[in-house]
């Protein structure tokens, strides 16, 4: 007997982006869009999410909330009702401090949004989630392969990849995952000069197996795949251009 597997495509399922009103975000909420989901993105700029519902499907709705406070979140989880994919990409500029030069206060602060806000929206999304659902969060390789000054950004990611594990065996048969990616271009890197960041990118890409560094929709595909496949769950997917290979 041929075993038919579902791949739980997209067409008429609710995925919820919470920082969905730019980058990485915004990207995967237009690519679960064009699977035919129904999409409603949340981040704190309603400025932000008005350009990107400009760029999303009619019927995509948008709501402004700060991510950073857990009582926000679980309203939030509170009045939008069930669903069916949760992805989390919010998270402010990046910024790189040497061990040394850390202000301890400054740096607790970054674990709020990337990996307090991931928690939260976890424990308060999944008594909403539909049967076949699922949780995608996001990482990074600085987890796996940090350089100097990524000291607080590997903590987050290494923190998140345990994460991942931990709520996979605890919320199943709901399926949590998250996407590792390496440098992208995004407006999280803001917080650098036109010129650093520029060059940045171009001795990143240069060093890379495939000869640049990412652009948003290629994160955006692995998430897609994420919520549509229906059998890998715990699993830190790394999209990296072979950063943690050279």
């Amino acid at each position: 007997m041929i075993m038919q597997y579902s791949t739980m495509p997209l067409t008429g399922k609710r995925v919820i982006v919470l920082g969905g009103s730019s980058g990485i975000g915004l990207a995967t909420a237009k690519a679960a869009a064009t699977e035919g989901a129904t999409i409603i993105i949340v981040s704190g700029n309603q400025q932000r999410i008005d350009k990107a519902l400009a760029e999303l499907p009619a019927g995509s709705k948008g709501y402004a909330t700060d991510l950073s406070k857990e009582e926000n979140i679980k309203s939030f989880f509170d009045g939008i009702g069930h669903f069916d994919h949760l992805v989390y990409t919010a998270g402010e500029n990046l910024t790189l401090h040497a061990i040394d030069d850390t202000d301890l206060e400054s740096a607790r602060g970054f674990f709020t949004l990337r990996y307090w806000g991931a928690f939260a929206a976890v424990k308060y999304a999944a008594p909403y989630i539909n049967t076949g659902g699922s949780i995608n969060l996001t990482g990074g390789i600085a987890g796996m392969r940090p350089g100097k000054g990524w000291a607080l950004a590997s903590s987050i990611c290494g923190a998140m990849e345990g994460f991942v594990r931990a709520a996979a065996v605890e919320l199943a048969p709901v399926r949590v995952n998250s996407v590792v990616p390496g440098v992208v271009k995004t407006n999280l890197w803001n917080s650098m000069s036109e010129a650093d960041r520029e060059h940045l990118f171009t001795t990143i890409g240069n060093s890379l197996l495939v000869k640049r560094v990412g652009e948003a929709a290629d994160i955006a595909l692995a998430f897609v795949y994420l919520m549509k496949q229906s059998f890998g769950t715990g699993q830190n997917i790394v999209v990296d251009g072979g950063a943690v290979l050279v």
